[in-house]
Formats: structure tokens, sequence, C-alpha cells
């Protein structure tokens, strides 16, 4: 019934569900673009099979029967994950296609989503089910910024979503393509954009600590929500990326 109802009100008529394999057992979709901001944003959304076979989920896109049909042939969907306060947009209607799925998010999503059941909270420190193959922090030191960011450690893949934003800027105008610059999300050059930056004024020694778990980690590719995904030596990106926490 649940699936009937998708295939019937959700499917676009352009589809949008680019499924790509990243590296072994972890996948993007490329999904819809919203608005945001005056800009289009791209969405995109990871998908990891772990070592149990059951599927995670991060940050998911509008969910069509083309989704839901990728996603079906992979496994069985086991978690969801809101990483930030910004990424939940679409996530009601995964829970409804997929109920016996355990869904997590940070305090500031759970506060903020009163209308859906969470399985736990992701500031915790508690160990969780899909440790043996993700690590994860949760990157902090601003009122107005908060995320939970992931390592896949077999395939070295850091996932993101707005703690880098990393724009072609092929799909923006002049002008949107200006606004990007100034605020430091336009490729090459990506990073967080500015006004959450500022944000980090009374708390960068706190976000060095996370910033140092990060690169500890050694990553080799960085998956972000919005933007040009990183391939190789993402330590090094990160690490420019980041010069404003000096």
């Amino acid at each position: 019934m649940i699936r009937r109802s998708v295939r019937a009100h959700t499917t676009p008529l352009y589809d949008w569900s680019n499924m790509e394999k990243l590296a072994h057992e972890i996948w993007i979709f490329d999904g819809e673009p919203v608005q945001f901001l005056g800009l289009p944003f791209s969405t995109r959304m990871t998908v990891v099979r772990l070592s149990s076979g059951d599927l995670w989920i991060h940050s998911p896109i509008k969910l069509s029967e083309s989704v839901i049909e990728k996603i079906d042939s992979l496994g069985c969907v086991k978690y969801l994950i809101a990483p930030n306060r910004l990424h939940h947009l679409f996530l009601s209607s995964w829970v409804a296609a997929y109920p016996n799925a355990e869904v997590y998010g940070t305090n500031e999503v759970i506060k903020k989503r009163s209308d859906i059941s969470f399985h736990a909270s992701l500031d915790n420190s508690k160990g969780y089910a899909w440790a043996p193959d993700i690590e994860q922090e949760l990157f902090s030191g601003s009122p107005l910024m908060e995320e939970c960011v992931f390592y896949h450690s077999s395939s070295r893949t850091l996932i993101v979503t707005d703690l880098v934003e990393n724009f072609s800027g092929q799909d923006f105008n002049y002008w949107q393509r200006v606004v990007a610059k100034g605020v430091g999300i336009l490729a090459p050059n990506g990073k967080m954009p500015l006004d959450w930056r500022l944000s980090f004024m009374f708390g960068k020694a706190d976000a060095r600590k996370h910033l140092d778990r990060l690169l500890s980690w050694k990553p080799q590719l960085l998956v972000m929500a919005h933007g040009e995904i990183v391939t190789e030596n993402a330590g090094e990106f990160l690490q420019q990326s980041f010069k404003w926490l000096a």
C-alpha cells in the first residue's frame, strides 16, 4: 500500500535519482535540487551496505518509486540518518516506506521533528550498531552549526552534509555564482558557508578538536550533500577548507 502510494504521488516527471557506486559497498544518489537562500541546492544521499548486509542511509533524498527499486536492489534498509537540523525534509516518507528501519538524528533534529519517532540520538557517546563499519564525530562549537560526521573505514570515505559545500556553479546564474564564491562554497575551494564559519567565533578550540579527529582518519574520498565530490587526498582538501579555524 505504501509503495503504491509512492508511485502514484511522488514519482517526478524527470528521474533525478541517479545512483552511482562510489567505492566498495558505498553508493551515492543525486536527488532533485531544493531552493535554499536563493540558490538551487543539489541534494545527495549516501548509502552504505554494512558488513551485516543491512543498508545505512545518510541524508535521505526525495523518495520515488525509482529510488525504492534501486535501494531494494542493494539490500534491506535498516538505518535512516538525519545528520543535522537541515537534512530531514524527506525523512517522514522514508519512515512510511520502511517502517522497520531505525531512525537516528542529532538532538536538534529530534527536537525539530517531533512528528517522527527516533530510535536514538546521534549526540550520544554510546556505541552504534554500525560502528564496525562506520565511525562518527559530532562536530560542534557553534550555536548555529552542529553536524554528525561519518567515516566509512573500508572505502576511506568521509561523509558530510553542510560541513563542507563545494558547488560546481554550473547550475547557477552569474549573480548566484558571485554569491557562492563570496560565501566560500564554490569549487574547487569549497568550505563551510561564511555565516556558519562566523558562528564558530567563540568555539574554534572545540571545532579544532573535531577537525583533528576527522584528519586522523586520513580520508581519501570526501562526499558532501552539496557539491563536487573530492575523490583523492580528501585530508589535504579538508586542511585547506578549514584554514579559517587557525
